[in-house]
C-alpha cells in the first residue's frame, strides 16, 4: 500500500467514526507515521482528502456491485431489483466506515458550498439509483416488473435500502428483520402500475 493510499484508509476511517470536523490531519498523520506535510503534499488541503476518499468510496461502490454482478445470474428484472437491494444491505456491511461517511452530516453541509463535494456525493447516489434503474427497466423489458416510472422508483428503491442501511450502521433496529417486509413492498411498488402514467 503506497502512502497516499493508507491516508486515504485512515481518512476514511478516522472521517467516519470521529466525523471531519474532529479529526485533525495532525492526527492522521500519526495513525498512519507519516508527517503532517506529508498530507497536504498528496492531498492540498483537508477538504480535498475529504473530496478524494468520496472519490475512492464510489470507485468501491462499483468495483463491488460489477462483481456482484459478475458471479450472480437472476431469472428475471424482479429478481435483479431484489438481488441488488439484498447486496447493497450487505456491502453497508462490508463498507462500514463508507457507509458512515455518507450518513454523517458533515459532507451535505460542505456539498452546499462545494460543488465538487456535491458532485462526488451525486455520483455516489446516482450510481446506485442507476444499477436500481436498469434493473427496473430490465424487469418491464421481460414482464416481471410493471409499466411503472422507472427512475423514480428507483429512487425510491433507493431510498427504502438505504433507510435500512442507517438502521444497520447506527445499530437502531435490526435491518436484517426489516428485510422481509421491504422486499414485500417492493414486490408490490414494481407489480402494480401507476396510473394515469405521464412520464418515465
Amino acid at each position: 500500500m503506497t502512502k497516499k493510499e493508507k491516508i486515504l484508509y485512515a481518512a476514511l476511517r478516522l472521517f467516519a467514526n470521529k466525523g471531519f470536523a474532529d479529526t485533525s490531519t495532525a492526527e492522521l498523520a500519526k495513525a498512519i507515521g507519516v508527517a503532517e506535510s506529508t498530507i497536504f503534499y498528496h492531498f492540498g488541503s483537508k477538504e480535498d482528502l475529504l473530496l478524494e476518499v468520496l472519490r475512492e468510496v464510489r470507485r468501491e461502490v462499483l468495483r463491488h456491485f460489477e462483481e456482484h454482478e459478475r458471479v450472480q445470474a437472476y431469472s428475471c428484472g424482479l429478481e435483479k431489483v431484489e438481488g441488488l437491494l439484498g447486496f447493497y444491505l450487505y456491502l453497508s456491511g462490508v463498507m462500514e466506515d463508507a457507509f458512515l461517511l455518507l450518513h454523517r452530516h458533515y459532507p451535505y453541509m460542505l456539498a452546499r458550498e462545494n460543488e465538487v463535494c456535491r458532485e462526488q456525493l451525486e455520483a455516489i447516489y446516482n450510481c446506485f439509483i442507476e444499477l436500481f434503474e436498469q434493473a427496473v427497466a430490465l424487469g418491464r423489458a421481460d414482464g416481471s416488473v410493471a409499466d411503472v416510472r422507472q427512475r423514480k422508483v428507483a429512487m425510491v428503491l433507493f431510498t427504502m435500502v438505504d433507510g435500512l442501511a442507517r438502521f444497520k450502521t447506527y445499530n437502531l433496529y435490526d435491518a436484517g428483520a426489516l428485510f422481509d417486509e421491504m422486499i414485500a413492498s417492493v414486490r408490490k411498488i414494481l407489480t402494480q402500475p401507476l396510473s394515469p402514467r405521464t412520464d418515465v
